[in-house]
């Protein structure tokens, strides 16, 4: 009887980051929002610098990304090396093959971008734009909504020992009301008409929830019929169980559908091996005094331990939040960070 031989695995740790509108100083990225003063960003950069480092992660997802330039700076002060940062549309370098004097390009407009960091090899990088065919909706007082406000971005990596994994970065709507404005941003709505933010509150709604479908049209495209673990993480702006958050990870699904976890996402929180200790510190972000998820890592059947299909699991997963009660700080973020480490199995041992 031939003796069992335990399999080999690769770690890998993964992070998102709500970044809280890093900007370059002295850039106005919201017309209601003073800039960064140098003092002020030198702070930010520093802090940012510092969570960095603790986090040590091979993959950040990192969201509210204004200059580009400014998240190279941040992740200077880490110490740490990462040859791969992308954050499509918050680029501050001349595009690229321009000839030489052109101009740098000015960073986000209108809202900030997510971006990938990462110190492994990157395969291939994807900015997802608009939504599938027949993904739109009507937004009452706006019209048809059919892209997403912040593009969600895929890198596929590719780990020492050969294997793939996906990876991809979201920021959905925020709930916060939608009051209509003209291009000067001047207010049209009466904003202290509860039944006008009831209105405002539903546009929010319809939004983020057809991110959330659209989102889920790419997931079913990474995942259907191949083996590739998918990683998804970001800011959601809603928590695990929300409405739109299962539509993106249709987790309840599997259920009742055994097939149905071939392009399910699993909670990575909810996934960890027995000898993680489940704190109940497991929140991102505060509103109003109340504690919430709203910033999540989701796993392909792929890192599921139970699965069949699993070719490793999820270890543990932390989150760093202290400093969402050290008071309000621009120069400090406003979501903790989450952290998880995954496992990979390098050989064919199962």
């Amino acid at each position: 009887m031939p003796s069992y031989i335990p399999p080999n695995y690769a770690t890998l740790f993964v992070a998102t980051c709500n970044l809280l509108n890093l900007a370059n100083p002295n850039r106005v990225y919201y017309e209601n929002q003073d800039a960064y003063n140098e003092r002020e960003y030198e702070r930010k950069i520093d802090w940012i610098g510092e969570r960095i480092h603790a986090l040590n992660a091979d993959v950040l997802a990192v969201q509210e990304v204004w200059d580009e330039a400014a998240l190279k700076a941040a992740i200077g002060r880490s110490g740490l090396r990462y040859d791969f940062v992308s954050v499509p549309g918050a680029e501050n370098s001349p595009p690229p093959a321009s000839p030489p004097g052109t101009p740098g390009r000015p960073g986000a407009q209108g809202t900030p971008r997510v971006g990938i960091v990462t110190r492994l090899q990157v395969d291939s990088v994807q900015s997802f734009v608009d939504f599938p065919a027949g993904f739109g909706v009507e937004v009452p007082g706006i019209g048809p909504h059919t892209r997403f406000e912040r593009p969600p971005l895929l890198a596929t990596v590719r780990m020492k020992h050969r294997q793939q994994v996906h990876v991809l970065t979201v920021h959905l709507k925020s709930k916060r009301p939608k009051f209509l404005q003209d291009a000067q941003g001047n207010h049209l709505e009466d904003r202290d008409d509860r039944k006008i933010g009831a209105m405002a509150s539903l546009r929010s709604l319809l939004m983020r929830g057809a991110e959330a479908a659209a989102l889920r049209c790419i997931v079913i495209d990474l995942l259907q019929g191949t083996n590739v673990p998918l990683v998804v993480m970001g800011d959601f702006n809603d928590n695990p169980h929300s409405v739109t958050t299962q539509l993106v990870a249709a987790t309840s699904e599997v259920a009742y559908d055994k097939a149905a976890r071939d392009v399910a996402l699993f909670n990575a929180y909810e996934m960890q091996g027995e000898s993680a200790l489940k704190k109940d510190v497991a929140y991102s972000h505060i509103h109003q005094g109340f504690p919430d998820v709203l910033d999540q890592i989701l796993v392909s059947e792929e890192f599921v331990a139970s699965s069949r299909h699993s070719l490793g699991d999820v270890r543990r997963v932390d989150y760093f939040n202290d400093h969402l009660h050290e008071g309000r700080d621009r120069s400090r973020s406003d979501h903790g960070f989450v952290r998880a480490l995954l496992r990979l199995r390098t050989d064919d041992n199962r």
